[in-house]
């Protein structure tokens, strides 16, 4: 069985996430959404909402399971029996970081591979980043998210 682990912080999920998700459930056996608690980036939406938010979004992609973590990448990829990790480029100023976690994760464990996924063209410009700044305004992100999670975003 394949297994693949799909990292982040997912605050909150979006329709580029469900893009790199979908994309990914259609290639491997089992795709785990790694939600980071990830307290250094000071998210916005609490570690038991944004997993709220993923499982909600993916309830209907059957090989998705929905977990959180608080440590190295590598050593959740070990508890879980994963030896790839997906990560979604969006565009060039991605890639950097991307490459530069990629060879550390590497470094870590020589074993663990980390596969790239392009979103969709019409997804490309979504980030959490750019959600999170439409709601500190109160603006519409519907077109944005996914369905599911619009109530958990109406209630903050």
């Amino acid at each position: 069985m394949k297994r693949v682990i799909y990292p982040g912080t997912f605050d909150p999920i979006t329709n580029g996430h469900m893009d790199i998700i979908k994309r990914a459930a259609a290639i491997f056996d089992e795709v785990i959404v790694a939600v980071a608690l990830s307290a250094q980036k000071n998210p916005m939406f609490d570690i038991a909402t944004r997993v709220e938010m993923a499982k909600r979004a993916t309830q209907t992609i059957e090989n998705v399971r929905i977990k959180s973590f608080d440590t190295l990448l590598v050593n959740f990829c070990h508890q879980e029996n994963a030896k790839i990790i997906i990560r979604g480029l969006r565009a060039v100023s991605d890639f950097e970081y991307e490459l530069q976690m990629g060879y550390a994760n590497q470094s870590l464990d020589s074993d663990i591979e980390t596969l790239y996924l392009m979103p969709s063209l019409q997804n490309a410009f979504i980030s959490s980043s750019v959600v999170r700044a439409i709601l500190r305004f109160k603006g519409d992100v519907s077109h944005l998210v996914p369905p599911a999670i619009i109530p958990l975003l109406e209630s903050r």
